[in-house]
């Protein structure tokens, strides 16, 4: 985080389930870079979406973070009691704890529910969105209610051959550009939002040098032609994964209160 920071990096993107915040805050304060500069984004878990333990627990992630705000907080799953812990969240929003607040991982339907049963609704949507995964139908939706899309896994974490796709190699020569800055400027000029991952700090540099090239209307079509619709992970709209989210939920809850258990012997 160091060397993202370092690069120019200012949004960071954390979650109570990445178990990181701690140490993300602590950069961030022993970078000496102003909060304001930063644009901090955390999300919920789905253990906690309750309205009272939602609460609790984003305002810990304040803590944690050695922050008195969030720029944005996300409910990190379509499931659960997501009205609960969303009405802990504008609440909060109001309160001036979050300067905006989204979901994440929710399908168009989801999306659009939120939109229209909720007194405040998401100003951001977290999707897996990629060339392969364009999430299309989504974005259309999202424009028409002025919410954004952010992706998450906006390389398709280079699933199905992706960094040697011929289109993007041959778009990516084009401009002497990596397939990777191909993909980030595809994203920026649909007017999605990045939050590309590396640990690398020349991949970084990469990363951010995608603001001296515009892809032309041709390569922006080329693009949209690699479209399946299809997830590289897993669809959040599949039974069998929502039982296997139910069965994870369980077993870290579990894990958590024996290890409280222990802590107080």
């Amino acid at each position: 985080m160091r060397d993202a920071l370092e690069v120019g990096y200012r949004s960071i993107d954390t979650a109570q389930s990445y178990f990181n915040e701690e140490e993300v805050g602590k950069a961030i304060e022993k970078s000496e870079i102003d909060r304001k500069e930063i644009f901090l984004t955390s999300k919920v878990w789905i253990e906690h979406f309750r309205y009272e333990e939602c609460k609790k627990s984003v305002l810990e992630s304040v803590e944690k973070l050695r922050t008195d705000y969030l720029d944005l907080l996300l409910l990190h799953q379509p499931f659960g009691d997501t009205y609960g812990a969303w009405r802990a969240l504008e609440e909060l929003y109001k309160e001036g704890k979050f300067h905006a607040i989204g979901i994440s991982n929710h399908y168009t339907d989801r999306m659009v529910e939120f939109a229209n049963f909720t007194n405040i609704k998401p100003m951001v949507n977290q999707m897996e969105t990629h060339p392969l995964n364009q999430q299309k139908t989504l974005k259309e939706w999202a424009d028409k209610y002025d919410i954004r899309l952010e992706a998450w896994a906006p390389f398709g974490e280079g699933r199905n051959g992706l960094f040697e796709n011929e289109v993007l190699k041959a778009i990516g020569q084009k401009y002497g550009k990596t397939t990777a800055q191909v993909m980030l400027r595809w994203h920026i000029q649909r007017g999605v939002i990045v939050i590309p991952k590396s640990v690398h700090k020349e991949r970084m540099i990469e990363n951010f040098n995608v603001f001296d090239f515009a892809l032309d209307e041709n390569d922006m079509n080329q693009i949209s032609q690699m479209d399946t619709a299809t997830s590289a992970f897993f669809s959040h709209q599949d039974p069998a994964m929502v039982e296997w989210f139910v069965k994870m939920v369980e077993e870290r809850k579990s894990q958590h209160d024996s290890s409280k258990e222990k802590k107080n012997w």
